[in-house]
């Protein structure tokens, strides 16, 4: 195989693979990036058996072929390089990578040890909102799990029908669940379809959508999910399980409603956990007639305390939250305010944009016991 192609170009590419492949991997092929080169172009592979990208980038191509390259090791040569044309050529078990005066040569394993990847099942695929999806991202990505042994929580929920799409995720100690519209016309009318989609996807999908206005097309086969987004596919595996029941979750009776600017309660909340426990990093709101005190005491530390006015008239009540989970959902939303409904001290509160956002966003959150 012989190629040459622009730095920038290959540049660009490579760098949607660097959150693919491992660095730490029991299987040594999974930290190479495939490469694949005929006519005018070269394709470029890589997967995790988890999630899968796969893209393309022009290349004047002298001789047809494939082989594998570390696909870190490759994109830091690259990066290095000046903004000048890069030619690469398979050369006895190595791989050449060349550029004006420079030259090297990387140890390569066969192109045969590459898995190989599950193509779509040719079912006509739908079309997604590009700027709704990276909103949806967005707005729950970080209420996932990060090492819960319950695997199906390790991932969200994606539901699609035929005229909006939801995304849905939760720890057991909150739940973001955004919803967005969009237009299944000129398809086949579908009931609302789930599929779980790992943390690792969202995170991959969300740095293509970063790069490309396209609407993006869904398809789903047996046990994988196909997005192209920008003349990219990234192929994700679907988590096996149950996810559980989450419009239980949404309590229906909170009944006391505050709220609140957005930067004054976010700014608030930032300086008073300062001086919070480090491990609970709890926040009192001490709600009052016309005003909410956030509080914050540790033993080790000291106390710390901020008043906000707000439109409020009815019972004292007092209720303790995770700062941490409150400035995650402040962080999500754009409205200048944001609202808190509650019933009790110890029940669920609800948390949402107030005002135009061109979704529906609801963030439940469990109160703390302190």
């Amino acid at each position: 195989m012989e190629l040459v192609v622009r730095k920038s170009d290959l540049l660009r590419e490579l760098q949607f693979f660097q959150g693919i492949v491992e660095r730490k991997n029991t299987i040594p092929i999974l930290a190479n990036v495939l490469i694949e080169a005929k006519n005018d172009e070269v394709q470029l592979l890589a997967t995790d058996l988890e999630v899968a990208l796969r893209s393309k980038c022009p290349a004047t191509v002298s001789k047809s072929g494939s082989l594998t390259v570390p696909a870190k090791k490759l994109y830091e040569i690259v990066k290095s390089l000046t903004d000048t044309d890069i030619r690469i050529a398979e050369e006895k078990g190595a791989v050449k990578v060349a550029a004006d005066r420079f030259d090297s040569r990387i140890q390569t394993l066969p192109r045969e040890d590459f898995p190989t990847l599950p193509e779509s099942g040719g079912e006509p695929g739908v079309m997604l909102p590009a700027s709704a999806l990276k909103e949806m991202i967005g707005k729950t990505q970080f209420a996932i799990t990060g090492e819960d042994t319950r695997y199906f929580l390790n991932g969200a929920l994606f539901v699609l029908g035929s005229a909006a799409m939801s995304l849905v995720a939760t720890d057991g100690h909150r739940l973001a669940l955004v919803s967005a519209p969009r237009d299944g016309k000129g398809e086949k009318q579908i009931e609302d379809v789930k599929a779980i989609l790992p943390k690792k996807t969202l995170g991959e999908l969300a740095r293509l959508l970063a790069e490309s206005n396209d609407d993006v097309r869904y398809e789903r086969g047996e046990n994988h999910l196909f997005f192209d987004v920008g003349g990219r596919r990234l192929i994700s595996r679907m988590i096996d399980g149950q996810f559980p029941a989450y419009e239980r979750v949404i309590p229906k009776g909170n009944d006391t409603h505050i709220e609140f600017e957005r930067d004054r309660l976010t700014n608030a909340v930032k300086r008073v956990a300062l001086l919070s426990n480090e491990r609970s990093r709890a926040v009192k709101f001490l709600i009052d007639k016309g005003k909410v005190e956030v509080a914050s005491s540790s033993p080790e530390v000291g106390e710390a305390k901020e008043t906000l006015p707000v439109e409020y008239s009815g019972a004292s009540l007092q209720i303790c939250f995770n700062a941490q989970y409150v400035i995650d959902f402040l962080s999500a939303v754009a409205t200048d305010v944001v609202s808190l409904d509650l019933k009790d001290e110890v029940s669920q509160a609800v948390m949402k944009p107030v005002g135009a956002e061109g979704y529906e966003y609801t963030y439940v959150i469990m109160p703390m016991r302190v």
